[in-house]
């Protein structure tokens, strides 16, 4: 049976001991949260209650309390049960997320590594060092993570979503009439199983997506370069010279902070580089650096904003000049520069003295003297998808652009993520593309393809886009949703927002009462206030949570 996606994070259980005391803080917020959903997961708790306990593993000292009458109601039983469970994803989610460093789900990670493994989360049978840990109890939600066991269910043939009639109609009608939705409002909903539609309105209709487009975005990139690919930059000793040139490769992600996170370093990169210099005899030198990777105008059409620095294929901490690692923040005024002068300043700690950094072009003769590379492809997806980070978004749709033999460009980069989502077999009729972020009001997308593009990355087939889906935000823990769904269907509805003056839209996927998984896409034009509107889609959400 496939439950929600809250019992995943049961493999949080080498990490309990260590978030007890994270999760006091939090508790009376998740306890208001679950009680709208105790009766959903009434049933799911009773039959897990034990395994729940293994998981938990020994509790951390305190003060013990006597114990309770046998004579309970099943209701406060059941009640006590999920607030233990969400308090113990609350508790994971506090200290560590659910995501670990490179950003994937650790559940999700542990289930691909160990499709072999069965039963629960903790056997007794042990574990070889070195090895994954066992799978976590509960099948996927995801198709193609695990066995034949392990798969999406979908609605019974002729029933939407284990539904008739035109109940889904009902129910998300009025939801969808509200308004604070504005004067336009298009939505589909699709049984990711089946692929097959159980509701949609405007379906076809083409509006501006705002932020919904990086999940276009994303899916282009992943099937252009592949999740496995890593990004680039290197430092390079022209020929019969003393010059460097730091050469901008397009790792939006590069970082010039002491504790990387898992990012690639440009301290790294300096240190490597000083020693190659030092093994060479040399001290000193000409620093040059090289961003002719991109081509066209570098600053956004909206001009200068503090949701976007100008796109260059050399940037560290996307030119942000507060030390925030995401949302709205003044940025320098030319990002490549700003990374060669920390490149030198940390060469200069390492002892290589050098010139004002000067703009160059690397020679293909030029010998490499080191390189930093950035995660995988599906850790920087992630990291888009779930901050709604726009500077990574418009750096992938200039790498899509590059693999598909295109200029990197904002127009390059549009027209390459067309193509690549066309070869898919996509619904593309109405779209346009005009950059990667969906900052443009000029994009154009509709709710049957941005529900096209989640069952694509849910197919068994194309394992590469699986990361279009966990890197969505999860309602009321994560990212660009982590303050949403409080009272709602947090943990359970995982989206990407956007929103632009007069536009809010909502693409994802929810699990409903039965564990089917069901993609969706809401799309409005013509809102007035942002706060109602946001709050009229999550009501709609979920709702499909309840279906």
């Amino acid at each position: 049976m496939v439950v929600p996606e809250l019992r995943p994070w049961q493999s949080a259980k080498p990490r309990v001991r260590k978030i007890a005391d994270a999760v006091r803080p939090g508790l009376a917020r998740v306890v208001t949260a679950v009680k709208p959903q105790v009766k959903r997961l009434r049933r799911l708790v009773g039959a897990q209650l034990a395994r729940l306990g293994r998981v938990g593993g020994p509790r951390p000292a305190g003060p013990t309390r006597p114990p309770r009458p046998r004579t309970v109601g099943t209701w406060r039983y059941t009640a006590g049960a999920v607030t233990a469970g969400l308090a113990l994803a609350a508790g994971a989610v506090t200290a560590a997320g659910p995501w670990d460093a490179s950003g994937q789900r650790t559940a999700e990670r542990d289930r691909a590594a160990a499709p072999h493994r069965t039963g629960g989360a903790d056997h007794g049978s042990g574990v070889a060092a070195g090895e994954p840990d066992p799978a976590p109890s509960a099948g996927s939600v995801l198709t193609g993570l695990g066995t034949a066991t392990n798969t999406v269910k979908s609605a019974p043939s002729g029933e939407p979503a284990g539904i008739t009639g035109t109940a889904v109609t009902d129910l998300l009608g009025p939801l969808l009439d509200s308004s604070a939705l504005g004067g336009t409002r298009t939505a589909v909903v699709v049984d990711v199983a089946t692929g097959r539609r159980l509701y949609g309105t405007g379906a076809d209709t083409a509006l501006t997506p705002a932020s919904t487009t990086k999940i276009a975005t994303a899916v282009a990139a992943l099937s252009a370069l592949g999740p496995d690919h890593r990004i680039t930059t290197r430092a390079a000793l022209e020929p019969g010279t003393r010059e460097v040139v730091l050469v901008g490769g397009g790792d939006p992600t590069l970082t010039a902070r002491k504790d990387p996170d898992g990012w690639a370093s440009l301290r790294d990169l300096a240190a490597r580089t000083a020693k190659s210099l030092t093994e060479r005899g040399i001290r000193q030198i000409t620093l040059s650096y090289d961003t002719t990777l991109y081509s066209g105008p570098d600053q956004h059409p909206i001009g200068v904003n503090e949701n976007l620095a100008r796109v260059s294929p050399l940037i560290a901490d996307e030119a942000r000049s507060n030390g925030s690692v995401s949302g709205p923040a003044t940025r320098v005024a030319d990002p490549g520069a700003d990374a060669a002068r920390q490149f030198a300043g940390f060469l200069a700690q390492a002892g290589i003295k050098t010139s004002a950094p000067g703009t160059s072009k690397s020679s293909s003769r030029a010998d490499t003297l080191a390189t930093v590379t950035s995660p995988p492809l599906s850790a920087i997806v992630e990291r888009m998808l779930t901050n709604s980070d726009n500077d990574i978004a418009e750096a992938l749709a200039r790498q899509t652009a590059l693999a598909s033999g295109g200029p990197a460009s904002f127009a390059g980069g549009a027209a390459a993520i067309h193509a690549q989502l066309a070869k898919l077999g996509l619904p593309m009729a109405g779209a346009a593309f005009h950059d990667g972020s969906g900052l443009n009001r000029d994009d154009k997308l509709t709710a049957n393809l941005l529900t096209a593009l989640l069952v694509k990355a849910a197919d068994a087939d194309r394992p590469g886009l699986r990361t279009v889906l966990t890197g969505l935000p999860v309602a009321g823990f994560t990212g660009t949703l982590a303050a949403r769904y409080r009272d709602g269907a947090a943990g359970v509805v995982r989206a990407k927002t956007g929103t632009l003056t007069g536009v809010n839209t909502l693409a994802g996927t929810v699990v409903d009462k039965d564990g089917r998984l069901l993609a969706f896409a809401f799309l409005t034009a013509g809102t007035t206030n942002p706060p109602e509107a946001q709050a009229a889609l999550d009501r709609t959400a979920t709702a499909l949570a309840g279906l």
